[in-house]
């Protein structure tokens, strides 16, 4: 059954006329949402701590940010936009009790919700309006008069009046100018973590780094192993963006088109899916989310030592000395 998808005509933003949409959290998807909803005509407000470089933007963009508690009282849409780490602990101990019965609590990813870390009171509907790019992406999409598509899923007391808030929110940030695909919140969280784990990140660079050091071990230059299994990843991801695979196979040259082909299923075999299946069951039975949890529980000891050990790794070590000979790429050091 096709998915079910909202556009422009479908979504009524005087819906939003006379509701106050507070925004917690200045990041990335933050600072895109206030921003597009403030120009769509809508009432923001904005919850950031003094102090932070998030905090300093809202101010630099016009805004008077307040407390989590302020944010929460005054706003009868309330869209969480934290980190999904602390996401529960702010909204146990700075949003629930300032909530009030009619509110409507909006996420851009499923995962607290799924996985039940949010405890609503009484009253509160959920809903799922989630942009699929980064904010600026949807910042600049808006500001260009287009939009990044978005998902909508309906959650705990949300009805078909929930769905129409939630699209004229959508509309409000550019969304319906692209298209707005219906979803639900496990099938956004599961597929969502599992694109991350198998293929966009955990899959990709494992590979990027398998291929280098393959090439670093047989006695290539470090350098040839980068530019081969690092750098040209963008000009292959950039043909597939914008036509699929066949339009990078139809871009590349006949050799490699033949080498896609017959060497691709000899990396990524039957025993790589059986892996990528089992990854999917920890995710949809909630094993990596209760890991994940207590990872941030015990402050993250072992995610903070993976972090490291691959910042350290040589693929990032002559990958940072070679991009600054590129003055072409707009360089960024961690």
């Amino acid at each position: 059954m096709p998915a079910k998808i909202y556009y422009d005509k479908d979504a009524d933003l005087a819906l939003l006329k006379n509701k106050t949409i507070a925004i917690l959290g200045y990041g990335s998807q933050g600072h895109a949402h206030a921003q597009n909803l403030r120009d769509s005509g809508c009432n923001v407000v904005v919850a950031e701590l003094p102090g932070t470089a998030n905090y300093d933007l809202a101010v630099k963009n016009g805004f008077k940010p307040l407390s989590t508690e302020e944010a929460t009282e005054k706003g009868d849409m309330v869209t969480i936009l934290l980190p999904d780490e602390i996401q529960a602990d702010v909204f146990r101990n700075q949003v629930r009790d300032h909530l009030s019965p009619g509110n409507v609590l909006i996420c851009s990813h499923g995962f607290n919700v799924h996985f039940g870390q949010f405890n609503l009171p009484e009253g509160v509907a959920t809903i799922l309006v989630a942009p699929k790019g980064p904010g600026h992406l949807v910042r600049s999409e808006y500001e260009g008069g287009g939009g990044v598509p978005c998902l909508i899923a309906l959650g705990e007391g949300a009805g078909d009046e929930t769905r129409k808030l939630g699209l004229a929110y959508a509309k409000g940030i550019g969304g319906t100018r692209a298209g707005v695909i219906e979803t639900t919140f496990a099938e956004e969280t599961e597929t969502d973590l599992f694109g991350e784990q198998v293929v966009l990140c955990g899959g990709l660079t494992a590979l990027i780094k398998a291929g280098y050091e393959t090439l670093v071990e047989a006695g290539y230059q470090p350098e040839m192993a980068y530019f081969e299994c690092m750098h040209e990843v963008k000009l292959i991801v950039d043909l597939m963006y914008q036509g699929g695979m066949n339009y990078m196979r139809y871009s590349v040259s006949n050799t490699a088109e033949y080498g896609d082909y017959t060497r691709g299923p000899r990396i990524i075999t039957e025993q790589t899916k059986a892996e990528m299946k089992r990854i999917l069951q920890e995710i949809q039975d909630g094993s990596f989310a209760r890991e994940w949890i207590l990872e941030n529980k015990a402050n993250a000891p072992r995610f903070k030592a993976l972090r490291r050990k691959d910042r350290e790794h040589s693929v990032e070590q002559v990958g940072l000395q070679l991009r600054r000979l590129m003055s072409w790429i707009d360089a960024k050091e961690v």
